[in-house]
C-alpha cells in the first residue's frame, strides 16, 4: 500500500473544496446532482468569518440528515476500473491449481522400479548418524528427531544393519557362581560363540562327574578301603580299651559300657555281675510280663534282693572311691586319644574321597582346560569348580543337599551353572536391537526370584539379560516417549551410558526403599551406540528439563517431512513404493497409479514442489489400493484403485464434516454465499480432530460503536477463552495496522467488536487476520462485502498478506458450501499469493475454475483483498495527499469526521441550552429583586401615611 502523509486534516485549509471532498461522504443527492456541488462550494466561500460558527452548525445538521443515507448506493453499479485491474491481476489460472505427474516418465509398473535408496530424502539425518557412529568418545549417542510416521526406525535399522554386518562380532558374556562371595556372581567374557560352548561343556561335565563319582564310590575297591580304615581304627580302639581295662584290674575295677548311653565306665567286678543279672532280670520281666501274679511276686522278691546287693556294692565302691576316680581320669584321657584317632580315621576317609574324586574328575576337566586355555579367567573358574567338586564330593554323591541338586527346568545345579547372558554367532557382526518396552528391567536386566514354602530365594541362574546386554557391542534403538513412561528407566540408561558399565540393581529396593537380600552381579563393560527416536518437541523438552541430556546425546539427527519434487525424487519414491510392495507381497502398481500416489503425496506435503515422506500414509494407501484391485479381480493396481482408496479414507474420516454439511443444508449453519453484507465476511477455517481435518467457511462479523472509546477492538473469542495465543497475536497485529493507518488523519472515536458466529470450540492461528481486517473496515466505512467470496490469510503490520496452512482444505470447504447452495459463477476464494504454489486441489474444483463457475484469487496486500471484496479503490489520493472520497479509506475517514461533527454539534446544542437556562435564571433573579424593592417602597409609603394620620389625630 502507499505510504500516508502525516499532515492532519483541519478546517483552516485554504482549499475548502478539497476539505469538503475529504470530509463529506458520498450520498445519493451528490451522485445524482453533481452540478449542485460547485454552488455549494461557492456559497461556503462567500461566507464571512463571523458566520463561521453558524455555518458549522448548519453543516452538522446537514451531515446528520445524510448520516443514514450512507448505504449500498455508494457501490458503483458498473465495476470500477481498479477492481477490474486487480481482479485480472490476482486471478489464479486453472493450470496453477495442481501439479500433475507425467505417467510416461515413470516405470511401466513397480516391478521395473529402481532399487531403493535407504537414505532417500534424509541425507542430513544420515550424515549426523555417521558422525556419531564414527566417534567412540563418551556421549556420542543420537536423538533422531522427526514426526511420527516418517519411518525413522526403518531407515535407521536398515542403515545400522548394513554397518553392523561388517563390524566385529561382540564378545559373549556369562554369569557364574562366585565360590568366595556367593552374593556377587562373577561375569565371564568370552569370544563370540564360546559362552554357549562353555555352558554345554559344564553341563556335560556335571553329568559325567556325577555318574563317575557315583560309580567310584559304589565300587568294591572303595568299600574295602573304607572297611580297612574302619577296622584299623576299631582295632586301635580295642587295644586301648583292653590296656586300660588291664590297668583297672589292679584296683579291682572292670571297664564296661552302660546300656542306656553306651558310655565307658569303671565298676567293681561284683557290680558288673549285678548289672548283668539286673539286665537279665529286666529282660526276663519284659518277656514274662503276662505271667500270673505269683510269678510277679517272685520277681518282686528278686528285685528286692538285687537292691540289697546294690547297696552293699555301693558301700564297697565308696571304700574304693580313690582308685575308681584315678581310673576314670585315665579313661577320659583315653577318650580324647580315641577321638583324635577317630578324626584321623575321618581325615583318612576324606583324603581317600579327595583322591578318588581327583582321579575321577581330572580326566574330565583336562580337555576343557585345554579347550579354553586362551581364556585365563575361564580356566581359573574351571579350576575353582574342580576344587569345589572335590571338596564336596560326599554331598554330590549322597544327593541330599539342595545346593548340589539339579534345579527345576535346569540340567545343572545352580552352583555349577553357567548362565549365558548374551551369546553371538561367530562372524555374525554387531547386534541391532529395538526395545519396544524400555522398562528399567528390560533395559538393564534383572534378577528373578522364586518362592518356595514362603521363602524367597534366588541364585546365579536367575540373572536375566536386558536390552543393553543384547545390544552390547552394537546398536540399540528406543522410542524416547516410551522410555520416559517408565520409572527409573531413563536414570538407569543414563547411568549405564555415562559409566560405560551395565550394573544390575534391584528396582524393588529403589521403589520400596527396603534392604531385602538379593544378588549383586558384577558389572559388565558396555560398548554401545543408542539411538532415541522422538519428535522435535520432545527433544527440546528434554534439553530444558534434563540438564545432562545434551551430555549423553550429543548428536541430533533431523528427519525431514518432505522432499523437493523432482523427477529423480519421484523415481526414488517409486523405488520406495516397490520395496514396500515386495515386502508386503502386494500387486504391482502401473505408471498411472504411481502418478496418482505421487500427486497425493504432494497434496499431503501441501506444496506443488514437494513430496511427503510419511511412510505410514504411503503404506496404508498401498494396501487399500491393492485391496480394491483384488476385489475387482485385477492383478495390477491402476489409478482408479488408488483414487477409490483415497476416497474411502476421506469418507472414513469425514463423520464430523458430514454433520456440518447437514447443518448447512438444514439452515442451522448460517453461511451466505451470495449477495452483499456490511461488516460480514466468509472466513475460511480448518477443523482438525483425531487424524483428520477438513475446511469449512465461518461467518465473521464486526460491529462498530461510534463515539465510544478510542479505537479499541474487542475480540470476543479471546475474552471468553476460546481464542488461542496465535489468534490473539493476529488480532493485535490487525489492530496495530489500523491504528497506524488512520490515527495520523483523525482520532479513532469508536470501539468495535469481532466474533466468529456459531463457533463454540477453541480457535487458534492467525489465518483470519485478513478477514478480520476486511470485516472491520467494511463496518467502519459502511460498505458491503461481496458474500460470494471467502477469504483467508495472515497479515503483518505493514498490510502484507502472508501464507497460511491448510489452504487446500479451506478452498475445498467453501467450494462444497457454494455447491450446496448453488454455484452462481461469481463465487470464489481470496487467498495469499504465497499459497498458490501449495495448491493441489481436487479435480472437480479445477473443472469448476476452468468453466468459470468458481474463481481463485491470490493477493499480496490487504488493499488488494479489500478491492476484491468491496469492488472499490482502497487508498488512492488526491493532490493534497488525502484519500479521495470514493475510496474505502476516504469513506472511513469521512465517517470518523462525521461522528466527530455530530458530537460537536451535540455539544453546541448542549452549550446553548445551558446559556439560555443561565440567562433565564439571572432574569428571574433580577425580577425578584425588583419585586422586593416595590414591596419595600409600598410598605414605606403605607408607613408614612400612617404616621401622618397619627399626627393629625394627636393635633386634633
Amino acid at each position: 500500500m502507499t505510504e500516508q502523509p502525516n499532515t492532519p486534516m483541519n478546517k483552516d485549509q485554504q482549499d475548502v473544496s478539497d476539505t469538503v471532498d475529504a470530509v463529506m461522504p458520498a450520498s445519493d443527492s451528490s451522485d445524482k446532482h453533481p452540478s449542485k456541488e460547485p454552488s455549494a462550494n461557492k456559497k461556503s466561500l462567500d461566507k464571512k468569518p463571523s458566520d463561521k460558527h453558524s455555518n458549522r452548525k448548519k453543516s452538522a445538521r446537514k451531515l446528520t440528515k445524510q448520516k443514514n443515507n450512507l448505504d449500498y448506493a455508494d457501490t458503483p453499479i458498473t465495476p470500477h476500473p481498479i477492481f477490474i485491474e486487480v481482479s485480472q491481476r490476482c486471478l489464479v489460472a486453472a493450470n496453477q491449481l495442481k501439479r500433475y505427474s507425467k505417467p510416461s516418465l515413470l516405470p511401466a509398473d513397480t516391478r521395473s522400479a529402481p532399487d531403493l535408496d535407504i537414505g532417500f530424502g534424509q541425507q542430513r539425518a544420515l550424515k549426523a548418524l555417521h558422525t556419531a557412529l564414527d566417534i567412540h568418545a563418551s556421549g556420542y549417542h543420537v536423538f533422531a528427531a522427526g514426526e511420527n510416521g516418517l519411518g525413522k526406525r526403518t531407515v535407521i535399522s536398515r542403515l545400522l544393519r548394513l554397518i553392523a554386518a561388517d563390524a566385529p562380532t561382540p564378545d559373549d558374556w556369562a554369569y557364574v557362581h562366585n565360590f568366595t562371595d556367593p552374593r556377587t556372581p562373577l561375569a565371564l567374557r568370552l569370544p563370540a560363540g564360546q559362552a554357549a560352548i562353555l555352558q554345554q561343556q559344564v553341563n556335560n561335565l556335571w553329568q559325567q562327574a556325577k555318574k563317575r563319582l557315583s560309580q567310584r564310590f559304589r565300587s568294591d575297591q572303595y568299600q574295602n578301603k573304607i572297611e580297612a580304615i574302619k577296622n584299623d581304627t576299631h582295632q586301635k580302639e580295642s587295644h586301648a580299651y583292653d590296656a586300660l581295662n588291664a590297668e583297672g584290674k589292679q584296683y579291682d575295677l572292670a571297664l564296661t559300657f552302660r546300656s542306656f548311653d553306651n558310655k565307658a565306665v569303671f565298676v567293681h567286678p561284683n557290680q558288673l555281675a549285678t548289672e548283668n543279672s539286673d539286665t537279665a532280670a529286666k529282660d526276663k520281666n519284659i518277656l514274662n510280663r503276662d505271667k500270673k501274679a505269683d510269678t510277679a511276686s517272685i520277681d518282686i522278691c528278686d528285685t528286692e534282693a538285687d537292691n540289697s546287693a546294690y547297696s552293699s556294692e555301693y558301700e564297697t565302691e565308696l571304700n574304693n572311691f580313690a582308685q575308681k576316680n584315678h581310673m576314670q581320669k585315665r579313661l577320659s584321657q583315653m577318650t580324647i586319644a580315641l577321638e583324635q584317632l577317630e578324626d584321623e580315621a575321618n581325615d583318612a576317609i576324606e583324603l581317600l574321597h579327595r583322591n578318588i574324586a581327583e582321579r575321577a574328575l581330572q580326566p574330565l576337566f583336562a580337555p576343557i582346560y585345554e579347550q579354553f586355555s586362551a581364556q585365563p579367567l575361564v580356566v581359573e573358574y574351571l579350576k575353582t569348580v574342580f576344587a569345589d567338586m572335590v571338596a564336596h564330593v560326599e554331598r554330590i554323591v549322597n544327593g541330599d543337599d539342595e545346593e548340589f541338586v539339579t534345579a527345576l527346568l535346569a540340567t545343572t545345579p545352580s552352583r555349577y551353572a553357567v548362565n549365558v547372558i548374551i551369546s553371538h554367532e561367530p562372524d555374525s557382526g554387531a547386534a541391532v536391537i529395538f526395545e519396544d518396552l524400555p522398562t528399567h528391567l528390560n533395559l538393564l536386566g534383572h534378577v528373578e526370584q522364586i518362592t518356595q514354602l514362603g521363602t524367597v530365594t534366588t541364585d546365579v541362574s536367575m540373572i536375566r539379560a536386558g536390552a543393553l546386554h543384547r545390544a552390547n557391542g552394537g546398536y540399540l534403538l528406543l522410542e524416547a516417549s516410551h522410555l520416559l513412561e517408565h520409572p527409573y528407566a531413563w536414570q538407569g540408561l543414563k547411568r549405564a551410558l555415562q559409566s560405560r558399565k551395565i550394573k544390575l540393581s534391584s528396582l524393588e529396593q529403589m521403589l520400596t526403599l527396603t534392604g531385602s537380600l538379593s544378588l549383586s552381579p558384577a558389572p559388565i563393560d558396555l560398548d554401545i551406540k543408542v539411538i532415541l527416536l522422538g519428535e522435535a518437541d520432545l527433544y527440546y523438552e528434554l534439553l530444558e528439563l534434563e540438564p545432562e541430556f545434551d551430555a549423553v546425546f550429543k548428536v541430533r539427527a533431523d528427519f525431514h517431512d518432505d522432499v523437493v519434487r523432482t523427477h529423480e525424487h519421484e523415481l526414488a519414491l517409486v523405488g520406495k513404493m516397490a520395496d514396500i510392495i515386495d515386502y508386503a507381497n502386494l500387486y504391482p502398481f502401473d505408471r498411472r497409479a504411481q502418478a496418482a500416489l505421487l500427486e497425493h503425496l504432494s497434496l499431503q506435503a501441501e506444496d506443488q514442489d514437494r513430496l511427503s515422506l510419511h511412510s505410514d500414509l504411503l503404506i496404508k494407501l498401498l494396501h487399500e489400493s491393492n485391496r480394491h484391485a483384488r476385489l475387482g479381480g485385477q492383478d495390477i493396481v491402476s489409478a482408479k484403485h488408488v483414487i477409490q482408496a483415497i476416497e474411502d479414507m476421506d469418507e472414513r474420516s469425514g463423520y464430523l464434516r458430514d454433520l456440518y454439511w447437514d447443518e448447512l443444508k438444514n439452515g442451522q449453519q448460517l453461511i451466505q454465499t451470495q449477495g452483499d453484507a456490511v461488516g460480514q465476511v466468509n472466513a475460511l477455517t480448518v477443523v482438525s480432530y483425531a487424524d483428520s481435518e477438513f475446511g469449512m467457511p465461518a461467518r465473521l462479523t464486526a460491529v462498530i460503536q461510534p463515539n465510544i472509546g478510542a479505537g479499541e477492538i474487542l475480540d470476543i473469542e479471546r475474552d471468553v477463552d476460546l481464542g488461542g495465543s496465535l489468534h490473539a497475536k493476529g488480532m493485535l497485529i490487525m489492530t496495530s495496522y489500523l491504528r497506524a493507518l488512520f490515527s495520523q488523519h483523525h482520532a479513532l472515536n469508536f470501539s468495535a467488536a469481532l466474533a466468529f458466529e456459531q463457533s463454540y470450540a477453541h480457535i487458534d492461528g492467525d489465518s483470519a487476520t485478513v478477514s478480520e481486517g476486511c470485516a472491520l473496515l467494511s463496518a467502519l466505512a459502511n460498505i458491503p462485502i461481496n458474500q460470494s467470496l471467502a477469504i483467508t490469510g495472515s497479515m503483518n503490520q505493514l498490510g502484507e498478506v502472508q501464507a497460511v496452512g491448510g489452504i487446500n482444505s479451506k478452498i475445498a470447504g467453501f467450494f462444497d458450501a457454494c455447491r450446496e447452495q448453488e454455484l452462481t459463477g461469481k463465487q470464489g476464494v481470496v487467498i495469499p499469493m504465497a499459497n498458490v504454489k501449495q495448491l493441489m486441489l481436487r479435480d472437480d474444483i479445477i473443472a469448476a475454475v476452468k468453466s468459470g463457475s468458481f474463481h481463485i484469487y491470490g493477493v499480496h496486500t490487504l488493499n488488494e483483498a479489500l478491492t476484491l471484496m468491496t469492488g472499490l479503490p482502497i487508498d488512492t489520493m488526491n493532490k493534497k495527499g488525502r484519500y479521495r472520497k470514493e475510496t474505502l479509506f476516504g469513506k472511513v475517514l469521512s465517517r470518523l469526521m462525521l461522528w466527530d461533527e455530530n458530537q460537536n454539534a451535540d455539544d453546541d446544542i448542549d452549550d446553548k441550552k445551558s446559556k439560555k437556562k443561565a440567562k433565564k435564571k439571572r432574569k428571574a433573579k433580577r425580577q425578584k429583586k425588583e419585586d422586593n424593592k416595590k414591596v419595600a417602597k409600598k410598605d414605606k409609603v403605607i408607613k408614612e401615611d400612617n404616621n401622618i394620620i397619627i399626627e393629625k389625630i394627636l393635633t386634633d
